[in-house]
């Protein structure tokens, strides 16, 4: 499964080429953003009638057909999808500039266990790390003395709950979507990592993990605000970079399913009335090698086809968060009986939501 969000990957020198800190002192560029917004709001606004004088006036398509549907879809979601992301990640990349990992373990450091499940879920959600961190975050975290259920609280929310994934639930669905995905991603994080730090598993992680000594830590740099601007294009940069292609397959195949997949055959095995439906979306999605930017443009469609919502999240949150690359990383640290036991806690969480969400929509 690629790595949700590969932000920790950036890297915070050299961000710049000579051209960009040139710029950067000539005092420019601290005017770029307003410069930059009216066009980003003037370009969103329009994309539906851009779209349809491209599709109709241009290609000259006949509306209503299978094809035309298909192209429609594709080419107004594409940059609308790739707008928000550049939008939210740039925002989203200056915040993130505060927060390191020595920062993070000193916050989680000292704090009871479900104040801990809280803090760590939250920290997940906002802080620069991914499920290609599983690792070097697990070992930092043992090493400052963080609880075990602390520690699988943050690693469930950093990857499942990210600015890729709310930003397309946002653009595809709706902020009242996107506020239930966050939502729900928060309390199975704090309900999972409380509930593993209360069955007590810690004989169930390597020994040699426990045999570690904490190290001293560096003191996090002093960054000016102009450069945490300039490392908030560098992440846009860096984030949208690797993410466009899965960006666009994922619209494709959304596409396909938006003009040709008949209602009534994903209806049959993904809406409310199969009772099977969401365990079922859970097991399909845990083995999947997929993204928040290749699944959710699919999970968009599915839903537009007779897919009900709470199993479309369940199979989505379980695609983003249960990933099994992400397993068999983890599987250097734990023990089988603890990933399992992970797997399952998490799991049994998000088809709960499932449940949850297709009774109460």
């Amino acid at each position: 499964m690629m790595p949700s969000l590969p932000i920790n990957q950036l890297k915070l020198q050299p961000v710049m080429s000579d051209n960009d800190l040139a710029l950067n002192k000539s005092g420019i560029s601290r005017f770029l953003p307003l410069l930059l917004l009216p066009v980003w709001f003037l370009l969103y606004l329009n994309l539906q009638r851009l779209t349809d004088k491209l599709v109709f006036d241009v290609f000259g398509l006949t509306a209503g057909l299978h094809l035309t549907e298909t192209i429609r879809f594709f080419i107004f979601e594409v940059p609308k999808v790739l707008m928000l992301l550049a939008l939210i990640i740039f925002f989203v990349g200056i915040i993130r500039t505060y927060f390191s990992p020595e920062r993070t373990r000193k916050a989680l450091e000292g704090k009871s266990l479900f104040t801990g499940n809280v803090m760590a879920a939250s920290l997940g959600i906002v802080t620069p790390f991914c499920s290609c961190s599983a690792i070097p975050l697990f070992l930092g975290f043992i090493e400052s003395g963080i609880p075990l259920g602390v520690t699988f609280s943050f690693l469930i929310a950093a990857p499942m709950i990210n600015e890729v994934a709310v930003v397309l639930l946002f653009g595809l669905f709706g902020w009242k979507t996107a506020l239930i995905y966050v939502t729900t991603g928060l309390a199975i994080a704090i309900i999972a990592g409380w509930v593993i730090g209360r069955l007590h598993l810690e004989k169930w992680v390597e020994p040699w993990v426990y045999e570690l000594k904490a190290g001293a830590h560096l003191e996090d740099e002093k960054i000016t605000f102009s450069s945490r601007v300039m490392l908030g294009f560098a992440a846009v940069k860096e984030i949208v970079g690797k993410v466009w292609i899965y960006v666009m397959i994922g619209i494709a195949v959304g596409a396909g399913v938006h003009g040709y997949v008949p209602e009534d055959f994903m209806a049959s095995f993904m809406g409310k009335s199969a009772w099977y439906s969401v365990p079922l979306s859970v097991l399909i999605g845990i083995p999947l090698y997929s993204n928040a930017a290749g699944i959710i443009p699919i999970v968009s469609a599915l839903i537009e086809k007779g897919a009900a919502l709470g199993t479309a999240l369940a199979f989505m949150m379980s695609v983003i968060g249960l990933s099994l690359p992400e397993m068999i990383i983890l599987r250097k640290v734990l023990k089988l009986p603890l990933i399992f036991t992970f797997i399952g806690v998490v799991g049994t969480g998000i088809i709960i939501v499932g449940f949850l969400f297709n009774y109460i929509f």
